[in-house]
Order: C-alpha cells, then sequence, then structure tokens
C-alpha cells in the first residue's frame, strides 16, 4: 500500500490581501507552502506528494523543494478553476492502486501535527476514509440579522485537512460529482454524497487554515515573528 499526499495550492490568497497567494508567503523567510509540505516529507509513511498549483508559479515551487530537500514531491500538475479541479487534476496524474491511501491537504495549513496525520492514515486504512475534525466550541447559531434557532454542538464538527480516502474511492466520488456536475466544498462532500462513510479523527485547532490577514498574523506569532 502506498501513501500519496495531494496539496491543492492554486488558490489567489486575496482575502489575506498580499501580493502572492498566502500559501507563498514567507513567514521567517520560509514560504507558507513550505511549512506545509515539510510536515509530509518528515513523515515515514508517504511515499509521494503532489502539488497542484497555477503555472506561473511552478519554477517557485521547484525552487522550494529544491532549497528544503524536499525529494518525496515527485510532481507539480496545473490547478483547476476550483479546488475540486485542482485536486483531479493531481490524482489523474499519479499511478495508485485501488487500495492506495490519498490524503488532501490544504496548502495554507501549515501546523498539522504527526500524531493526528499517523492516527488519520490508521483510520483510513483500517476503514477507507478519514476526515480530521474539531468539536464545535462555541454556540451555534442560524439567522441573518436575527436569530432563527441554535444547533446542537455536540453534533457539529469543523472539517479539517487532511481528507484521506482510498484511491479507489476518491476516483469514483469525483467522476460521479463531475458526470452529475457537482461541485462541493471539500473532498468528503463528495464521497459521502457517492454513498460512502466517513471516520471523524479528531483534529487540533492548531491545524487552522491560513484564510485571512488575521490567520496570518496569528500563525506569524506563533512562528516567533513578534
Amino acid at each position: 500500500m502506498r501513501r500519496i499526499v495531494v496539496i491543492p495550492a492554486g488558490g489567489s490568497g486575496i482575502r489575506c490581501d498580499g501580493a502572492l497567494p498566502k500559501q507563498y508567503h514567507k513567514v521567517k523567510d520560509k514560504e507558507i507552502l513550505a511549512y506545509s509540505i515539510e510536515v509530509f516529507q518528515k513523515c515515514d509513511l508517504i511515499d509521494e506528494i503532489v502539488v497542484s498549483a497555477q503555472s506561473e508559479y511552478f519554477d517557485l515551487i521547484y525552487k522550494i523543494a529544491d532549497k528544503y530537500g524536499f525529494d518525496k514531491l515527485k510532481k507539480i500538475v496545473e490547478g483547476g478553476k476550483q479546488r475540486q479541479d485542482s485536486v483531479f487534476n493531481a490524482i489523474q496524474a499519479i499511478s495508485a492502486e485501488n487500495d492506495d491511501l490519498v490524503a488532501v491537504h490544504d496548502a495554507a495549513r501549515p501546523l498539522l501535527s504527526q500524531d493526528i496525520l499517523l492516527k488519520a492514515f490508521e483510520t483510513a486504512e483500517n476503514f477507507g476514509s478519514a476526515l480530521v475534525c474539531i468539536h464545535a466550541r462555541d454556540t451555534l447559531v442560524v439567522g441573518q440579522n436575527n436569530i432563527e434557532s441554535y444547533l446542537d454542538r455536540t453534533k457539529v464538527f469543523y472539517a479539517q485537512t487532511p481528507q484521506i480516502f482510498r484511491f479507489n474511492i476518491l476516483k469514483e466520488s469525483m467522476d460521479l460529482a463531475f458526470k452529475e456536475g457537482f461541485y462541493g466544498t471539500d473532498e468528503s462532500m463528495l464521497v459521502k454524497r457517492a454513498g460512502y462513510e466517513i471516520k471523524l479523527v479528531e483534529g487540533s485547532i492548531m491545524n487552522f487554515k491560513i484564510t485571512t490577514k488575521p490567520d496570518l498574523e496569528i500563525f506569524e506569532k506563533l512562528c516567533g515573528v513578534f
């Protein structure tokens, strides 16, 4: 069984208000994407890393891989218009058997711990799927200008990544989504829609995604920039 990591890095990062997409922003002279790739480079279980990105950033990614010795990064493929397109392009480019495990991880989620990563792969190996997530901790309300109702937070989770699936499950689920013209916000939505069960793995608030400028400031502080 091989374990392959797909990192979609095609986002524009406009909510971080930077000249470059957020995944290429440097914190302590190191790109956020490099922090994310490094998590998988250091994991003995990982056989291959594939990054999907805009073609104008291919050279930069190759330089990052060379600078930090990311020899598990085997392919860089063209990203698509949406995340789903980028992930699909990546899984089309890999050579995988049905039982191989494919993990999809956000390029701008750099603080994934090895413990969570190992637990997620163990779960996916046993059950065919694993979604890293965290319990909702705050009161959850539904409404716009006024509260309409409350949600039971004991049954609500915030989805994170990695999301790990057997190759045949992910490929079949993505093929079905494209056939029916459906776009989901992440891979778990496609897999669930295709009729598969998805096991949950407890994540961490540290495994947050850098989406906005305040997120970036938090990461900088954690890295000791301030």
